[in-house]
């Protein structure tokens, strides 16, 4: 039983941390129908940022945390306004081959920086935020990671429903067309939404890089479980990404402490399948009739 409910936590962690980054993957696809192949290369992004600032510029972690939030936020402006916005009205095949271009560019620079070696993160996180009862001990990252994605779910919950912002990110989402008819700044919501999946993605790239260390090639096949995850929860549901995220976890995690670490890797992509051949739209994903 221990062991059961040390799994269950883990599972529920590292299933938030995908909820999450696979979130920002959801806010660009409803807004822009783009798939983003980039996306595990922003994780990455974010967790090199920390590293450098953390162990090169020697800043104190909350500063360096939130300045790689405001740093990725930035990157995700400069991506949609120097790459993306030029391509608005193109096909979409041309974005997404854009995407994959991206990614290798950012995998290249990282490897030209640091390298394709594992590197640590100064051990920060005091451990008397971590939990122990009885015989199971639920170690400060697993803590900090529950209390920092939960915090971001409430900030993301209160943003999209009560920020003009917010409500322009949604009405875009759910139709371009009739949103521009009603005066909203549909480019200015394109590149938000790139902002904040990019401040999502170096969040969850920072938390991981705790749990795993940081390197380039683990962080970005991370990158591939967000479409397991996207998936599972529907492509144009949010709150299916979380829940998305809550299940590739558990199931990562159980696998892997009842079965085999080699198969943990390999589940999601076999929900996956399974759920393109019985629920094409996802979980929580709208079922769209195209009438002629």
């Amino acid at each position: 039983m221990d062991f059961f409910v040390q799994l269950l936590i883990g599972g529920i962690s590292i299933g938030f941390l995908y909820g999450l980054s696979a979130m920002g993957f959801v806010m660009i696809f409803k807004s822009s129908s783009v798939l983003n192949f980039a996306h595990g290369e922003m994780l990455a992004i974010g967790a090199y940022i920390f590293l450098a600032l953390v162990t090169w510029a020697k800043l104190p972690i909350a500063v360096s945390f939130v300045l790689t939030l405001a740093g990725c936020f930035l990157l995700g402006m400069v991506i949609e306004r120097i790459f993306l916005r030029p391509l608005i009205g193109e096909p979409l095949i041309f974005v997404i081959m854009l995407t994959v271009g991206l990614a290798a560019m950012f995998k290249g620079l990282i490897l030209l920086i640091w390298g394709g070696n594992l590197h640590t993160y100064p051990r920060f996180l005091p451990e008397t935020i971590g939990i122990q009862w009885g015989m199971v001990r639920i170690p400060p990252v697993y803590v900090a990671t529950l209390i920092v994605g939960t915090l971001f779910l409430i900030l993301f919950g209160l943003f999209f429903k009560y920020s003009s912002q917010g409500i322009y990110m949604r009405s875009v989402a759910d139709n371009q067309r009739a949103a521009l008819s009603l005066g909203v700044h549909v480019k200015r919501v394109f590149a938000l939404s790139w902002a904040i999946a990019a401040l999502v993605a170096g969040m969850s790239g920072m938390v991981l890089g705790i749990i795993n260390g940081v390197n380039v090639h683990d962080l970005s096949a991370i990158g591939l479980k967000v479409f397991p995850v996207v998936i599972l929860g529907g492509l144009d549901s949010i709150g299916g990404a979380i829940i998305g995220g809550l299940i590739i976890g558990l199931l990562e995690t159980f696998t892997g402490g009842y079965l085999s670490p080699a198969l943990r890797d390999v589940v999601p992509f076999i929900i996956l399948v399974l759920i393109l051949l019985v629920k094409p739209y996802g979980l929580f994903g709208l079922k769209e009739i195209e009438r002629v």
